[in-house]
């Protein structure tokens, strides 16, 4: 049996490092709140989900792009993968399920099983409110009411993607005998959505009665602490997405830039066993490049970070108190820059500027602008009072107590 208050607990989390990151980070904590906690997630994160306290759940996966036979629809397989893990659940007598943003599967499982279900958001709120910008586009908040009009204005024609997610959400629900939903954005649960982004970064708005912003949930493999470069010049850390930027464009853009300013520059390719020879460029005499390194260890020591504006990146730079050079590639990193961008925390640097010149610019800017750090100093020591995974922990054990649904109120 169970000590008192010990409950068990499901987590679900896309594979994607930005998914599965802030996912291990609340197992981890929940674990060592002495919570019975089970990870679902792809076979890569097993050995560290166990290192964690955990038990490990293979997620099912299957082909949704083009194969020998027909392929799945990425909602079919959603459906089939709830399908399979809605008896672990129901036969696991789970209390609750915290299902990452973009895992399906666990979230439609828990609720077929009656078990209460949390949303983890591993980044910013996607959903928007009337006058703002809609996620992902990289718009800024408007700062005039012509501008707030101009967004009233298209939010209908703006509107059919949330409208076909819907419909497609509302087939899968179908297919494993769920009720339709009437809610745009109905995969987040209206029970408890946990929101690990700094309030900061969040644009104002009336946030429905379901959702608790709980700040960044960090977490990164164990690694070796690395010899930083002798100096003591501004320690510039140039840490690409290797998923967006697989020919190392930003690589380029700093080899080719920043090797005449004063700054000791390190340079990660962030792929195991390539260095900077993969670019074909000399290495300047201030520049370091590195194949892999450990963020948690490297960027307290750093000004600046320059990056592609994944979110997890985003927000242990700003918790390192560094300021940003974002320049985004694709996903969210759009919405990180213009949020970077807002908050007063970084520079934006557009992609087709992502040059030897332009970086160099961006850099200088960064560097110049005292306010910059400042304003990430605020946000760290936000971070240091607050941390995102033990909130989060909390919240979950709310959910598990609490007799009566959390929510209640429609999203804006």
């Amino acid at each position: 049996m169970d000590a008192p208050g010990r409950r068990r607990l499901f987590l679900g989390a896309f594979g994607d490092p930005g998914h599965a990151f802030p996912m291990l980070a609340l197992g981890e904590r929940l674990a060592a709140r002495g919570h019975d906690v089970t990870l679902q997630s792809w076979e890569r994160w097993r050995e560290h989900a166990e290192r964690g306290g955990m038990r490990f759940s293979a997620a099912p996966e299957y082909h949704v792009f083009p194969t020998r036979r027909r392929p799945l629809k990425p909602y079919e397989a959603a459906a089939r993968a709830a399908r399979d893990t809605a008896p672990v659940i129901a036969e696991g007598g789970f209390d609750a399920v915290v299902a990452d943003i973009l895992t399906l599967a666990p979230a439609l499982a828990g609720e077929m099983a009656g078990v209460p279900v949390a949303t983890l958001v591993p980044h910013v709120f996607p959903a928007g409110m009337p006058g703002q910008p809609p996620y992902s586009i990289g718009a800024r908040l408007p700062r005039t009411p012509v501008g707030r009009a101009l967004w009233r204005a298209l939010e209908g024609p703006m509107g059919g993607g949330l409208r076909r997610g819907r419909e497609e959400l509302n087939g899968t629900r179908r297919r494993v005998g769920l009720a339709p939903v009437d809610d745009f954005h109905g995969g987040l649960s209206r029970r408890l959505c946990l929101v690990g982004t700094f309030p900061q970064l969040e644009y104002p708005r009336a946030w429905p009665a379901w959702t608790r912003v709980t700040g960044p949930l960090l977490w990164e493999p164990p690694a070796e602490a690395l010899e930083l470069p002798p100096g003591d010049e501004p320690l510039v850390l140039v840490a690409p997405s290797t998923s967006q930027d697989p020919e190392g464009r930003l690589v380029r853009a700093a080899l080719e830039g920043l090797g005449d300013l004063p700054v000791r520059v390190l340079v990660t390719t962030n792929r195991p066993g390539v260095g900077a020879d993969s670019v074909g460029l000399p290495v300047p005499g201030n520049t370091t490049v590195v194949d892999w390194l450990s963020y948690a260890r490297t960027m307290p020591a750093c000004a600046l970070v320059v990056s592609h504006g994944g979110h997890g990146t985003v927000a242990r730079a700003l918790a390192s108190e560094c300021a940003l050079v974002v320049t985004p590639a694709g996903g969210d990193m759009n919405e990180n820059a213009a949020r970077a961008d807002w908050a007063g925390v970084g520079v934006r640097l557009p992609p087709r500027f992502c040059t030897g010149r332009g970086l160099r610019l961006a850099v200088q800017r960064a560097l110049g602008d005292g306010r910059l750090r400042e304003r990430a100093g605020e946000i760290a020591r936000w971070a240091a009072e607050n941390d995102g995974a033990e909130r989060a922990a909390v919240e979950v054990e709310g959910l598990v107590s609490s007799t009566t649904p959390r929510g209640g109120l429609e999203p804006p």
